[in-house]
């Protein structure tokens, strides 16, 4: 078995790629309907997008009642300051609740939880 990408849904797949191409730099490889893929280009394990049309937004942090998060990205950077203002560029926000000093959490365009974090 080989772990292929994380799946993460969307009401548009196409819009929640492109910011993480932005972010990460990553090509853009299966481009359909309801359906995009994004490939690192040393291999490995990517991202994919699916539409998902009743998709509600995270809520973050958890709250009683609130859609939850069901899983969230890890990316390391070199420097958090520089990859937060890249992730704002390409059109993330910060979250309102930071729980470590170390790590920043962010917001994708579809409220997805990601953290960035200086390796």
């Amino acid at each position: 078995m080989e772990l292929t990408a994380t799946v993460l849904d969307a009401p548009d797949p196409r819009a929640l790629a492109e910011f993480y191409h932005r972010l990460l730099g990553w090509p853009i490889g299966r481009d359909e309907p309801g359906w995009v893929t994004l490939r690192p280009p040393g291999g490995g394990a990517g991202l994919s997008f699916q539409r998902e049309s009743i998709f509600a937004r995270p809520t973050w942090p958890a709250a009683p009642g609130e859609q939850q998060m069901m899983m969230h990205l890890d990316i390391e950077v070199d420097d958090l300051e520089t990859a937060g203002a890249r992730a704002v560029a390409a059109g993330a926000a910060l979250a309102d609740f930071q729980p470590q000093d170390d790590v920043r959490v962010y917001l994708d365009p579809a409220g997805h939880p990601f953290c960035l974090w200086a390796g």
